[in-house]
């Protein structure tokens, strides 16, 4: 049986992203492995070292243990597996993310400089640099609005297929719609032509989701072009979502931008949880005999649309 990673935070747990990671363990059949790292203590001179590292790690044990019980209270006997692990928290998941097929980590809501800076910071080092998809829940799912959507931001890249393909199989575990959403950035000419290149947009995107519909025939994708902002209009789009996906590069990048452009400005200003896709992520496993089906081939100006 695979892994979902849950990082665990002794500061303060966050319920929400519990809750997300047990149901999603439940509904793709992956077993879930509570992780809590005890991070490292640097000898300063008149400083109880020994005494404050006795103190994180007793914290760490009271974590894990209210967890473990949150988990069997809230979702009955859910294979699970728990850990305490010395060294810095974002380390030691990333470790262990290399042998799992998901990871989920809460935010604690911080600044920006607090989340790049603090040295035990999890969210911004994992969601550059693990070989799977990440999930951070900053706020909660919204189950209460009808239909259930999933919202995946396409911009035509590599890195965004890989977050469609995810996003898909997803929506069909969950029976959501899907919402495929391309941000246009708006003109900085005012001469520009934005008529066709609203059709070339929507030309893109209807050929970045096509074949899955047939795939996955009991999810139905709706496709929007948006203009704006991509961090402002995603996050708009997804506000009443059960979790918006996006793209990523080995190294962090949405669309070829550096790191903390789009992807970071999400994890703070989206009202769901977030999931990041890197390159070359397959697509999970779960109850669907489709889950497992291979990504439609890209098309390209001379490959027709397939059926």
């Amino acid at each position: 049986m695979n892994d979902l990673l849950f990082g665990v935070d002794p500061e303060e747990v966050s319920v929400p992203a519990l809750v997300w990671a047990a149901d999603e363990a439940a509904r793709r059949r992956l077993r879930l492995r509570l992780v809590v790292a005890v991070p490292p203590v640097h000898d300063r001179l008149g400083y109880d070292a020994l005494g404050h590292r006795t103190a994180l790690r007793i914290r760490a044990e009271s974590a894990l243990a209210d967890v473990e019980e949150l988990v069997r209270r809230l979702r009955g006997p859910l294979p699970a597996t728990s850990e305490l692990v010395d060294g810095a928290p974002a380390t030691v998941l990333l470790a262990r993310a290399a042998g799992a097929d998901l990871v989920v980590v809460g935010s604690r809501r911080l600044g920006r400089a607090a989340e790049l800076l603090g040295e035990n910071s999890v969210v911004v080092p994992l969601t550059a640099r693990a070989p799977c998809p990440v999930v951070v829940v900053r706020a909660p799912e919204h189950t209460e609005v009808h239909p259930p959507t999933l919202v995946v931001g396409v911009d035509g890249s590599e890195q965004s297929q890989e977050a469609v393909a995810f996003a898909v199989h997803e929506a069909s575990l969950r029976e959501a719609r899907l919402r495929a959403v391309w941000v246009w950035p708006r003109p900085l000419l005012a001469h520009e032509d934005t008529g066709a290149g609203l059709a070339e947009r929507r030309r893109l995107l209807a050929e970045s989701v096509a074949g899955w519909a047939e795939r996955y025939p009991d999810t139905d994708i709706d496709q929007d072009v948006v203009r704006g902002h991509p961090v402002a209009e995603l996050a708009l789009a997804a506000r009443e979502s059960l979790a918006l996906v996006v793209g990523r590069t080995g190294r962090g990048g949405y669309s070829g931008m550096r790191l903390g452009s789009t992807v970071h400005g999400l994890l703070h200003h989206a009202d769901c949880p977030v999931i990041t896709v890197p390159s070359g992520a397959p697509v999970l496993g779960g109850d669907r005999p489709r889950g497992r089906a291979e990504r439609p081939p890209r098309l390209g100006p001379d490959r027709p649309p397939p059926g």
